[in-house]
């Protein structure tokens, strides 16, 4: 018989890491509707790479937002797929593969790119993140992982 581990709840609103790009406390929207998961990039563009194949180039947040740092980033491995989006208009959009952290736990997740600069939250976490994390949602609470990580913070700095 195989045992599964246990199941985590996540609030209806959540901050998230994202360590590969430096970015912390990033408020993110959980959202049972949405297969895949998708972050806010302005100015996404394909563009030639130092190797000679295409790279992906864009930036992350807008400049308002406290993690904006305004560097440009560099994606060498992408897909472009069609995604629906919440009003069922299809859209093709770049696809990446990012790290998430969530609980402390870090989990590859792939974010389709779009401007959602006109959305509440530039970061929208989807069914498949759901899955794989054997995360459950509960619509009443909100960032449960950052006060998991606080509270794990607090007591390891305690004598």
């Amino acid at each position: 018989m195989k045992i599964r581990p246990a199941m985590r709840t996540l609030g209806r609103r959540e901050l998230v890491d994202f360590p590969g790009f430096a970015l912390l406390g990033v408020e993110a929207k959980v959202d049972t509707g949405a297969y895949t998961s998708s972050l806010h990039c302005t100015g996404v563009h394909e563009a030639p790479g130092s190797a000679g194949a295409p790279v992906l180039r864009g930036r992350l947040l807008d400049p308002d937002h406290p993690g904006f740092d305004g560097r440009a980033l560099e994606f060498a491995e992408f897909t472009r797929r069609d995604i629906r989006s919440s009003n069922g208009e299809v859209q093709e959009r770049y696809v990446i593969e990012a790290v998430v952290r969530l609980y402390g736990k870090d989990f590859r997740v792939e974010f389709s790119l779009s401007d959602r600069s006109d959305m509440k939250y530039p970061v929208l976490l989807g069914r498949s993140l759901l899955r794989q994390g054997r995360f459950v949602v509960d619509v009443a609470r909100r960032n449960l992982s950052h006060k998991a990580a606080v509270r794990a913070a607090a007591r390891r700095a305690a004598p």
